[in-house]
């Protein structure tokens, strides 16, 4: 594991504009919010070459409750090489604010040289060797079928979708990434991925504590590592950043509901899919909403075109009850609302292209894996996971960002399974919308 801060500089076209850290940017604007002298009269009075006098001064109110100073200084951008992909989906699930990228898994080393020692992740000692060997017999999965798509696809073309007039390099690239998507399920969770993010110092202190407080050894390193980035750009406001007690008791409270429907569940065999949708459209009595839902999106061109109050009043909560990790990966990441999931393995999934009866030894052998550990009460159980496990998931949020995600994971170049997933909820909100119907667009997922 590799952590690496991105300290920014202003481009040459901004050369004559003040120069701030970003405490002191944090402590200019905070003074600014009391004050009516203006921002240039308060730059004037801080020693932009020794600022740390002005900057205690304002961020000591950080200390008394005032957090949103911490908010004030600027995205602070962080690499993380060679972090698990449970990891990654773990900083994502906490850092709500967040803009970032993961590595996608058509790009990143796909045998057993891109896995973490069992060791760093926690893997009890005794238990090293058959998980070592497991994975890499996952890995041989992923690369055999990957290599029995591959030619699928070159053979019967037309499973491919390609476009007609495609050029040969795009024929070639979307060959491919049929393959590879559908090979991916057989990827362990553990295995190394790579991700950047940019965030205020307010919430960089509130991801690392999070991390901190994990009983996951993978998380209180990466912790430890990032506040030490950190600290060379905002060493006041990371101070917030260490672990704390109600984070670690609700941390250690979910791990062990996880660990009991885990063990309830725990499964091989493919989850039929089902899906759950609520939808709320109460108002206070004093300000009831009269704007339609087809006003609310029609003056739309796309899915960025913004929405009326009558989808964004609208509170959305969908659910499904066999989502892959492979696509909890990606859907994890919309920042809005809330997203849970037990990050359990209720079921496999494998794509209809792939029979599970040749590789049900192997799939037996994992769940084995993953039941010992959870019988052993072990937070690492999430490291014997691959990404076709597959976990119940729930996302809250409004209307328009719902529509927002459901258009876009439905469209051009969007996976085939989470494709699946989103054209399920979105016709169960129709169900309970109808008046939507005609102004939301449901894609194909064409191939890009």
């Amino acid at each position: 594991m590799r952590i690496t801060g991105l300290a920014l500089v202003p481009p040459p076209t901004a050369a004559d504009l003040p120069k701030v850290t970003p405490e002191l940017l944090a402590s200019v604007l905070a003074r600014y919010s009391r004050s009516n002298e203006g921002i240039h009269a308060i730059l004037e009075k801080v020693d932009l070459a020794n600022p740390d006098a002005s900057i205690d001064r304002i961020l000591k109110f950080v200390d008394y409750g005032h957090a949103s100073i911490g908010g004030l200084t600027g995205g602070l951008a962080i690499a993380l090489d060679d972090i698990s992909m449970w990891l990654a989906y773990k900083l994502f699930e906490l850092a709500q604010m967040a803009d970032g990228q993961e590595s996608s898994t058509r790009y990143i080393t796909m045998d057993a040289s891109n896995l973490p020692a069992p060791a760093e992740i926690g893997i009890p000692d005794d238990l090293a060797p058959r998980w070592q060997a497991l994975m890499a017999r996952s890995f041989a999965a992923y690369q055999a079928e990957y290599a029995r798509l591959d030619a699928l696809g070159t053979a019967e073309p037309g499973r491919v979708r390609v476009p007609e007039g495609a050029k040969p390099a795009v024929v070639t690239r979307i060959r491919k990434n049929y393959a590879l998507d559908r090979a991916r399920y057989f990827i362990p969770l553990a295995t190394r991925t790579n991700v950047g993010l940019v965030q205020s110092s307010r919430m960089w202190a509130t991801t690392v504590k999070h991390l901190d407080s994990l009983p996951h050894p993978e998380a209180r390193a990466a912790a430890k590592l990032i506040r030490d980035e950190l600290l060379k750009q905002s060493p006041r406001l990371m101070r917030h950043s260490f672990a704390e007690k109600s984070h670690e008791a609700q941390a250690a409270q979910e791990l062990t509901a996880s660990l009991r429907l885990g063990l309830e569940r725990l499964s091989t065999a493919p989850l039929a899919d089902a899906v759950w949708v609520k939808v709320d459209r109460a108002t206070p009595p004093w300000l009831t909403e009269t704007q339609p839902v087809s006003e609310a999106l029609r003056h739309r061109a796309n899915r960025y075109g913004y929405q009326g109050t009558a989808t964004r009043r609208m509170r959305v909560t969908f659910a499904w009850n066999n989502m892959a990790l492979a696509e909890l990966r990606d859907l994890n990441r919309h920042r809005t609302g809330h997203r849970y999931t037990p990050l359990i393995q209720a079921g496999f999934y494998l794509p209809p292209e792939i029979d599970h009866a040749p590789h049900q030894a192997l799939l037996d052998e994992q769940a084995a894996l993953t039941r010992e550990l959870m019988e052993r009460g072990s937070p690492a159980y999430v490291y014997s996971l691959l990404l076709g496990a597959q976990t119940p998931f729930e996302h809250s949020t409004h209307a328009d960002k719902f529509i927002y995600e459901a258009e876009l994971r439905t469209g051009m170049g969007a996976h085939f399974r989470y494709a699946e997933h989103l054209s399920a909820v979105l016709h169960a909100f129709f169900d309970q919308v109808p008046e939507a119907r005609d102004w939301v667009v449901e894609g194909m997922a064409e191939p890009e």
